[in-house]
C-alpha cells in the first residue's frame, strides 16, 4: 500500500467523497483525485492537515509506519497508571486498618486493610502484564515504593504478637520496661529490612555486571 492507496483507505474509512475531503482539507476535488490516483502527492502542509484530520501520523500517510494504537486498535497502556493506581490502594490499605483498629481494636480491621493491598497488587500486576509502556520503570518503583507498605502489618502483627500479645496492625508499646526499647527495636528492623530488600537486587545486577 502506498501513499495514494492509505489516503483513499482512510477517506473511505471515514464514509467521505473525495469531494468532501477537498473541502475538509481546502483544496480542489481534483487535488484529492490526482492525490489517490497516485499522479502527484500532497504538500507537506496538507499532510499535516491530513494527518490531523484523520488522526495518523505524518509517518503513516508517507510510510505507511503505523503507531501502537493503529497496529493494536487501542490505545498504549502505560504501566505507570497502573503503578501510582496500585499504591494508592495499598496506602489506602493501611490507613484503613490503623484507623479502625484505633477506633475499634476489631480484628476486621486488619482484614479490610490486607484485602485492600492485595486489590492494589492485583490492581498492579494485572495492568503492568497488559501494558507495553514503562514496564521496567513501573515494576522497580511498586516494589521499592510499596515494600515500606505491604511488609508493616505483617511485621506489626509479628512484633505484637510476641511482646503484646494483641494482633495489631500497627506496633503497640509494651507495658512492661522493656517496651519502649523492643518498639525501637521493631522500626530498626523493619527500616533494615525493608532497605535489605530494595538494596539487594541493585548490588546483585552490579556483581553479574562486574
Amino acid at each position: 500500500m502506498n501513499t495514494a492507496d492509505r489516503i483513499q483507505s482512510l477517506r473511505k474509512a471515514k464514509g467521505m467523497s473525495q469531494e468532501e475531503l477537498a473541502d475538509k482539507i481546502g483544496v480542489s476535488r481534483q487535488a484529492v483525485s490526482k492525490w489517490e490516483s497516485e499522479q502527484s502527492l500532497p504538500d507537506i502542509d496538507k499532510i499535516i492537515l491530513l494527518s490531523d484530520f484523520f488522526e495518523v501520523t505524518t509517518d503513516y500517510i508517507l510510510k505507511g509506519i503505523e503507531t501502537e494504537k493503529q497496529a493494536t486498535g487501542r490505545p498504549p497502556l502505560n504501566a505507570m497508571v497502573f503503578f501510582t493506581a496500585g499504591t494508592a490502594l495499598n496506602f489506602v490499605g493501611l490507613v484503613v486498618s490503623c484507623a479502625v483498629w484505633y477506633e475499634r481494636q476489631v480484628p476486621m480491621a486488619i482484614v479490610a486493610g490486607l484485602i485492600l493491598m492485595a486489590m492494589g497488587c492485583m490492581n498492579f500486576g494485572i495492568g503492568w502484564s497488559l501494558s507495553t509502556q514503562n514496564k521496567e520503570k513501573a515494576k522497580r518503583l511498586f516494589w521499592t515504593v510499596n515494600i515500606w507498605l505491604l511488609s508493616f502489618i505483617p511485621l506489626s502483627m509479628i512484633y505484637n504478637g510476641l511482646f503484646s500479645r494483641v494482633l495489631a496492625p500497627y506496633p503497640l508499646i509494651g507495658g512492661n520496661r522493656f517496651g519502649l526499647i523492643s518498639f525501637l527495636v521493631f522500626w530498626l528492623v523493619y527500616i533494615a529490612a525493608c532497605l535489605a530488600v530494595i538494596l539487594l537486587p541493585v548490588r546483585m545486577k552490579r556483581r553479574n555486571e562486574a
